[in-house]
Parts: C-alpha cells; structure tokens; sequence
C-alpha cells in the first residue's frame, strides 16, 4: 500500500474540494493515484447525489446569458436559500448558463451532458452537491436566439429570484431591458391575446356575461360590458396590453412602438414556481 502523504492530500482537495478525510481515502482507495482517486471521489458524489433524489429542490437562481445573438434563461435549484447565496453556486449557474446560450441545446438532459470544467455540467452539479451537501438540479431552461435587427433585454430581480429574458425588434438593448424589468414586476402570461387558447377566451367571456345578466343589467347594455371587462382581463395578463410600469398611461406594446420597435417574445421564471416544497413531516 502506497504511503499517502500530506501534500498528495492538499494537491487532491485542491482540484476537487473534497473533504481532507475524504480525499485522504480515496487516496488510499486509489493506492495513491491522483487520477484514479479523482474518479472515486467522482463515484461517491454521484452515489451520494442519488441518495439525496428524493429530496426537494425549490429554492435556488435564475440567471440570463447573452452572448451576441444567443441567449438563455436558466433555472437551477438548491434546497435552500443559505447554499443559493455560495458562491460556488453563483459561479456554476453562471457557468452554466454561459454554456447553454453558447450551445442552445434542446432538453435538459441534452443540457446536462455539454462539456464543462474537467468534464460535464451533470459532473459539475454533482460536484457542487458534494461541497454543499445538499441536492441541486438543472431545472429548466429557454434558448433563444435573433438577428442583427432585434434585441435581447434581460433582468435579475432580488439577485435571481426572479429572472427575465425579452426579444424585440428594433429599438435598442435599454427598450428590451425596460420591459424585462416591467415583466418582472407584472407577470404577464402572455405575449398578446393571438397566444391565449381560443376555449380560454370563450370561458372567460361566458363567465362574464353571466356575472353581468347576474347583476340585473338589461341585455341590450351586457354586450358592451362584457366587451369592456374581457378587454380589462387581457389587459392583465397580455404583455402588449399591459400598462406600462415606468408610464401606465400607454401600453407596453404602444411604449415600445414608440421607440421604433416590436415586441417579439419573453420568458420570466421565478425561482420554485410550481414545485411541491415537502412537508415538515415527510422530511422526518
């Protein structure tokens, strides 16, 4: 058996951040061979990374990529808030989002196996799981990308708990970065009304004519007030219709017209939005 020395140790913690005992028994393990002990290491984080699946990951980052005309929207959770704010958290999300822009790939799974550091993003998360001691996963993500004419604008609210990705074209980077900021705070569902499913739209207007004819008023007028009020629903969930936060008195859609440019898409994530947080008494 190799003899394991105190250098060999800082050298392996060093490259992995491993643990001092950790990395002193996969030395051992590895007879002394850095590399192999590297790969035990490795082993032993996906190991434990497995044993923590059954945990639940709702807290966490979102981070937007721009690089040139690509861009990416990204989403990667923790179990809490304390290991959201490390800073080799902060650094593997922003790794991460770098590359996925880069890369666009087309599902998670894709996502997880792009190069990255020494190896992959999935090894890069299991590594980061190991030096946090809690499980982290590559959520979701959107790829987009433009062309010379159009702009990205993008927003991090509360350092990441919200983020925001918009293309326009025309007008500028600062036009596309208002509305980022005007997604962020208002929550639109939609682009504009053409994207809201047409049974949605008959649903809602039946319920307010119901609401109306409910309310006593004659059936000649509930048409206009229907009309009204479906017009008053769009304009709370449809970002062309929404009144602009920095100037409620136009549109967002009026507001970047007025600026020489077209809204053209948006992707807002909020950290942990639909995910089932588990209770006290399934953690026990």
């Amino acid at each position: 058996m190799a003899k394991i020395t105190a250098q060999q140790v800082k050298s392996l913690r060093d490259k992995t951040s491993a643990g001092m005992m950790d990395a002193k028994k996969a030395l051992v393990e590895a007879d002394g061979d850095e590399k192999k002990a590297i790969e035990v290491l490795r082993e032993k984080g996906i190991a434990k990374a497995q044993k923590k699946s059954g945990n639940t990951a709702a807290d966490g980052l979102t981070r937007v990529a721009i690089h040139d005309n690509k861009a990416a929207i990204v989403e990667i959770n923790s179990e809490t808030d304390f290991v959201a704010a490390n800073d080799d958290f902060k650094d593997l999300i922003d790794e991460v989002a770098d590359q996925i822009a880069l890369e666009q790939p087309d599902s998670v799974e894709a996502a997880l196996g792009l190069p990255l550091r020494d190896g992959t993003i999935q090894d890069a998360i299991i590594h980061t799981s190991q030096i946090t001691g809690e499980k982290i996963t590559l959520r979701r993500f959107v790829v987009m990308t433009k062309n010379d004419e159009q702009n990205f604008g993008a927003y991090l609210h509360n350092g990441g708990q919200i983020g925001v990705l918009v293309k326009i074209t025309g007008a500028n980077e600062g036009v596309a970065k208002d509305v980022a900021m005007h997604v962020a705070a208002e929550n639109p569902e939609f682009l504009s009304k053409d994207d809201i499913a047409p049974e949605r739209l008959a649903q809602e207007k039946e319920n307010l004519t119901k609401e109306a004819l409910n309310e006593g008023k004659p059936e000649n007028i509930v048409e206009k007030m229907v009309a009204g009020r479906l017009n008053k629903f769009l304009a709370g969930i449809c970002l062309e219709d929404q009144p602009f936060a920095k100037d409620p008195d136009q549109s967002v859609s009026q507001f970047v017209k007025s600026e020489g440019g077209q809204l053209d898409a948006f992707v807002r994530y909020q950290v942990g939005e639909g995910v089932e947080e588990a209770t006290e008494s399934e953690t026990k």
